[in-house]
């Protein structure tokens, strides 16, 4: 009797060791996680003749990945929330009838003090209290880590293959918009232009140009997508190469706004739109013509006028065709001013108590005699230091997009 006892013992640590190397063969193969639950199922019902089992495993919820010989199909079964803190083996009897009952005990999977599963193990010798110590539930125990912590190392590589791809897809985008601004802007005694650019994330949503059309005339722009990341930079780009191409076909910039706004439109069938203020400036007959498409508006200070709101111009890019109303700002006799455009992201800077900065803190700041006597970057640094005193503690929300021009 005891030799057919140690014969069947000899035969099923030959089952196990086989199951073992079977399961380090598969693992060593990548074989897919599918695949990985299959070869386990197979390898529990058909080699150690277990009567019952489920297997749930975390993954972003908890999930029935393998099950077998019960009553009821677990793989439709939402996991208990008493059971997901589980830590030692556990007796089910312990717990209130429920769908679970017909398992005798439950087996926790851990990793590094986390727990990645749990092995509801049924039809056991119930007349054994010691069953839970036995070799054939530590097998199970080590059998299933194997496979568990193998799909875990499969997730995170996977996982860091993905993080990798956006990393790259990120620079590739950041490298894009870069190129929108221009490389490098005005700075004459007749004309200079100043930009601070200050992305809330890698990759933001915000465009600035200055554009030379002829010796007399430039068009200079600011603009703010909805939306931000790759698909903001990248819809940002073809807006950008769209404006630069048809301020060489044609000076009118209510031409130049309907075609954007049409162009726009056709490439984001209205999921997106975008805001926009440009202007084009003539030095010799000291005009500058303006539209503003649903942009904060600029300031414009001069000395004859003081301070004015550029305000006149259409709503949004991209969100109707035709455009329902499109005004051009035409401003005459303007030889001596600083233009100041920002995006949202300025204005909607919140301190800690939730209010925002506001076009009042920025007209204050303009309608100050000393801040015309500024050179431009000087104006962008009290800005800045402005707006970082008043978020306190807070964090950006968005991009900030500073561009002034001063003439004369």
């Amino acid at each position: 009797m005891e030799e057919i006892d140690v014969k069947k013992q000899f035969e099923i640590k030959e089952l196990e060791i086989n199951a073992l190397l079977e399961i380090t063969k598969a693992i060593n193969s990548n074989l897919p996680e599918e695949s990985l639950y299959k070869i386990y199922n197979f390898t529990l019902r058909s080699n150690l003749n277990i009567r019952k089992l489920a297997l749930f495993v975390l993954d972003n919820d908890w999930s029935c990945k393998a099950n077998f010989g019960s009553q009821c199909q677990y793989t439709r079964i939402k996991l208990l929330p008493e059971f997901k803190t589980i830590q030692d083996i556990t007796h089910l009897r312990n717990f209130k009838e429920c769908e679970f009952s017909e398992f005798d005990i439950v087996i926790p999977v851990a990793h590094k003090d986390q727990t990645l599963a749990l092995v509801f193990v049924g039809g056991l010798d119930m007349h054994n209290m010691s069953y839970e110590n036995g070799d054939g539930i530590r097998f199970i125990q080590a059998l299933s880590n194997i496979i568990i912590v193998a799909i875990e190392n499969k997730k995170l590589a996977r996982k860091q293959l993905e993080q990798e791809a956006f990393r790259k897809e990120l620079e590739i985008a950041s490298d894009v918009q870069q190129f929108l601004f221009p490389k490098k802007l005005p700075n004459t005694d007749l004309l200079k232009v100043e930009a601070s650019y200050l992305p809330h994330d890698l990759i933001g949503g915000d465009y600035y140009d200055y554009i030379p059309i002829n010796k007399n005339q430039f068009l200079i722009c600011v603009a703010d997508v909805s939306g931000k990341g790759i698909p903001a930079a990248l819809m940002m780009s073809n807006f950008q190469a769209s404006l630069r191409t048809l301020v060489r076909q044609t000076p009118n910039l209510t031409d130049i706004v309907e075609a954007l706004n049409y162009q726009v439109l056709e490439n984001t069938k209205g999921e997106k739109f975008i805001t926009f203020f440009a202007a084009i400036y003539d030095i010799r007959l000291k005009t500058m013509v303006y539209v503003n498409s649903g942009h904060n508006p600029p300031i414009l200070w001069d000395k004859k006028n003081g301070l004015r709101m550029l305000e006149d111009g259409s709503t949004v890019l991209g969100a109707m065709h035709p455009l329902p109303f499109l005004n051009e700002g035409f401003l005459t006799n303007l030889d001596d001013f600083l233009l100041f455009c920002y995006t949202d992201g300025v204005t909607e800077t919140t301190n800690e108590k939730g209010e925002e900065f506001g076009v009042e803190s920025l007209t204050k700041y303009f309608s100050q005699e000393s801040t015309s006597l500024k050179d431009l970057k000087t104006i962008h640094q009290d800005l800045i230091v402005a707006l970082d005193l008043f978020k306190g503690k807070n964090g950006y929300h968005d991009d900030i997009t500073i561009l002034s021009c001063r003439v004369g």
